[in-house]
C-alpha cells in the first residue's frame, strides 16, 4: 500500500469528484457502514483522483472512458508496484461509487454507466507464504514475551491463538468479558458479551468464545501487571495515551513486526485464526461445531483455515488396526 496522496495534491482534486466522493460517503454512512469501511474507501478512492490529476487530465469521473480505466489499472500494477490483490481492491472502490452515480445520481447523471468492472482485473498472485504456526512456535513467543516482561503483548497473542478472532476484533475485548460469570461449558470457554466484527451496516455484534484454561495464565499476568501500574481501563487492551479508548489497530501490526523478528518467520494476527481453527479440529471437534464457535455462516470456512492434510484427518480416526475417535470425540454424537 503506496502513501501518493497529501493534502497539497488532494486540494487540486476536481471539484466534481471531491463532491462526489463526498456524497459517496454520505451515502455509506446512511446506511450505517461503519467509519472504518468509510474510512477505506475514502482513502482507496483518494487513491484514484491523484493519479487522475497527475495523468488524466484532472478529468471528471463521470466522463472517464475505458482506456483511462486500462491506464489506471496498468499505472497502479507496473509503476505503483501495487500487487493484484490491491489492484482489485482500488477498482473495486471506483466500481461502488460508480454503481452509487448509476443508481442514486441518475437524475445529475442520466448518461452514466458504470464501466469500471468492464476492464479485466489482473490475475491473484500469492505475495506472502501462508505462515501455519506450530503449538512449539506459539511457545515460544509466548515464553520469550512473558520473560520479556511484556505481559500485555503475550495476552495479545494467546487471545488470537485461543480465540481465533480477527485483529480488529482483538482490540474490543473488554476486561469484563473474563469474569467467572463468562465461563460456559462447564468452564472450558469464556463467552465474551457481544463484540462488534467486520460486516454491513458496521458489522454484526456476535459473542466470542477463548479457550479458558489456554489462555488464563497470559490473562492473569497481564491483569496483574495492571493492577500493580494502576492501569484502569474497561478496555482489555487500552489505548497506550487513553485508556478509555481500546488499542488501535495500527499498534497491533507494530506488536506483529516485532513478533516476526522473535520467530524469524512471519508473523501475521490472521495466522491465529488458522492456528485456533486447526487446534479445534485436532482435538476432534466436528467441523460443524467450530463453525458454531467461531460464527461462521458457512462449514466452508472451517476447511478453508484447518491445516490438516487429508493423511492426517483420516489417520485422526484410526488406530491399532481399527477405528478410534480423536481424543475429547465421542462416535456416538457424530
Amino acid at each position: 500500500m503506496n502513501n501518493i496522496t497529501s493534502p497539497e495534491l488532494l486540494a487540486q482534486v476536481n471539484p466534481e469528484n471531491k463532491e462526489l466522493l463526498h456524497d459517496f460517503l454520505d451515502y455509506l454512512r446512511s446506511m450505517q457502514r461503519s467509519e472504518g469501511t468509510c474510512h477505506g474507501y475514502e482513502n482507496d478512492i483518494q487513491i484514484a483522483w491523484v493519479w487522475n490529476l497527475q495523468n488524466n487530465g484532472n478529468k471528471p469521473f463521470v466522463e472517464w472512458t475505458k482506456r483511462n480505466v486500462v491506464a489506471y489499472q496498468n499505472w497502479l500494477l507496473n509503476n505503483n508496484q501495487n500487487s493484484p490483490a490491491r489492484v482489485r481492491r482500488l477498482k473495486a472502490a471506483l466500481s461502488s461509487l460508480g454503481g452509487f452515480i448509476e443508481n442514486v445520481l441518475d437524475d445529475e447523471y442520466p448518461d452514466f454507466r458504470n464501466i469500471i468492472n468492464k476492464i479485466e482485473s489482473p490475475a491473484l498472485q500469492p505475495v506472502r507464504e501462508k505462515t501455519v504456526l506450530s503449538d512449539d512456535q506459539v511457545q515460544q513467543l509466548l515464553d520469550a514475551l512473558t520473560e520479556q516482561g511484556q505481559f500485555e503483548k503475550a495476552c495479545a497473542v494467546a487471545l488470537v491463538m485461543f480465540s481465533g478472532r480477527r485483529k480488529s476484533e482483538l482490540t474490543r475485548f473488554r476486561v469484563s468479558d473474563f469474569s467467572d460469570d463468562h465461563l460456559v461449558c462447564d468452564g472450558a470457554l469464556y463467552k465474551s458479551d457481544p463484540i462488534q466484527t467486520k460486516g454491513r451496516s458496521g458489522g454484526k455484534f456476535i459473542p466470542c468464545y477463548v479457550l479458558a484454561k489456554d489462555f488464563k495464565p497470559y490473562l492473569d499476568a497481564w491483569l496483574k501487571y495492571r493492577a500493580d501500574n494502576g492501569i484502569d481501563s474497561i478496555w482489555l487492551f487500552p489505548s497506550h495515551t487513553d485508556a478509555t479508548e481500546h488499542i488501535q489497530v495500527s499498534t497491533m501490526d507494530v506488536w506483529a513486526n516485532q513478533f516476526s523478528d522473535i520467530l524469524g518467520i512471519n508473523f501475521y494476527w490472521h495466522s491465529g485464526r488458522h492456528r485456533f481453527t486447526t487446534f479445534l479440529a485436532k482435538a476432534g471437534i466436528p467441523d460443524g461445531v467450530i463453525q458454531s464457535i467461531v460464527a461462521w455462516e458457512s462449514s466452508d470456512m472451517v476447511r478453508l483455515y484447518k491445516d490438516i492434510d487429508a493423511d492426517e484427518e483420516i489417520g485422526m480416526w484410526f488406530k491399532d488396526g481399527g477405528i478410534v475417535a480423536p481424543d475429547g470425540a465421542d462416535l456416538r454424537s457424530l
